[in-house]
């Protein structure tokens, strides 16, 4: 079976909600990866790496993971560093 990895994904940079932030994911790694030469883009037979899975908790993917004998490694989350500023700082410089 392939390779899976379980992590939780990061806020994208184009809204400032972290409305899909809360799930943790478990998603399987491509394999085959070959450049189509007709349009150039890069494909994969393996149907797999299409499938991804939500999970609420990072303990339940572990468990998914290790029940249907599935290898798989975990990528943590890094805390963000939140910087507090007030509109007044902008003219103090």
């Amino acid at each position: 079976m392939n390779k899976a990895k379980i992590y939780k994904p990061s806020k994208t940079a184009m809204q400032s909600g972290m409305g899909n932030t809360k799930n943790w994911i478990l998603e399987f790694e491509s394999m085959n990866k070959a450049i189509n030469p007709l349009t150039g883009w890069i494909s994969s037979k393996d149907t797999m790496s299409e499938v991804r899975m939500k999970f609420s908790t990072k303990e339940l993917a572990i468990a998914y993971a290790k029940k249907n004998n599935i290898k798989y490694k975990v990528i943590e989350t890094k805390k963000r560093n939140f910087i507090k500023k007030s509109y007044a700082d902008n003219f103090l410089k």
